[in-house]
């Protein structure tokens, strides 16, 4: 499997978790999403995701999935162990909710192409990272009292929950958003970087980290 990813964004991290827990070899092909204004923008990378988003995973056969949870539920079916998501239907609809506000309610208003528009309507540096910092201070607070006892997310074992949140707070930390009303949050983060599929996943870790 091929993945393009880049080393900061934050649904590629997410793939790059989910692969490395599953135990799937994969090669990375950077796209750097600033420098010579987007690699990302390319006819060449169009090509390969019409979106011109990350991450992208092209499979052995030829196919190219994009979309971070549509990768993730395509690997879970694919190679099932280990399991992300929970034998119990209601317990799985509980850990997709938590990746939906990260995914399509937290991540959407603080994506690069977001902040770019913000930036092109006059918005000066300081008022876009308040406006980052706010959008994930207000999903976490949805999120928090949702998280059971630990160590993970959802229990004794790491879900997609978990693979989606400790991007998040990556971002959190990096945009300086205070984290100090989010203790099951922080205790999820730190009980999965313990293990080494979350390790190798981090974004200092990558080949094309800055």
């Amino acid at each position: 499997m091929k993945l393009y990813t880049y080393f900061r964004s934050s649904a590629a991290y997410r793939v790059r978790i989910a692969l490395n827990l599953k135990d799937q070899p994969y090669e990375m092909v950077s796209i750097h999403l600033t420098k010579d204004g987007g690699k990302h923008k390319t006819p060449e990378f169009r090509a390969i995701n019409p979106q011109m988003r990350l991450p992208a995973l092209t499979l052995s056969s030829g196919e190219t999935l994009i979309q971070s949870l549509a990768i993730m539920e395509y690997l879970e079916e694919v190679y099932p162990e280990p399991a992300l998501l929970p034998v119990d239907a209601l317990e799985r609809a509980h850990v997709r909710a938590v990746c939906e506000i990260i995914a399509c309610d937290i991540h959407p208003l603080n994506n690069l192409v977001t902040l770019n528009a913000l930036k092109k309507l006059g918005h000066d540096q300081a008022t876009v990272d308040e406006w980052y910092r706010s959008w994930i201070i207000s999903g976490f607070e949805a999120i928090e009292p949702l998280l059971k006892p630990g160590p993970y997310a959802f229990g004794s074992r790491v879900t997609m929950a978990d693979v989606c949140l400790v991007p998040q707070v990556f971002n959190a930390r990096r945009f300086k958003t205070p984290l100090d009303a989010f203790p099951k949050i922080l205790a999820v983060e730190a009980a999965c970087a313990k293990l080494p599929a979350f390790e190798k996943a981090k974004p200092e870790n990558q080949p094309d980290a800055e």
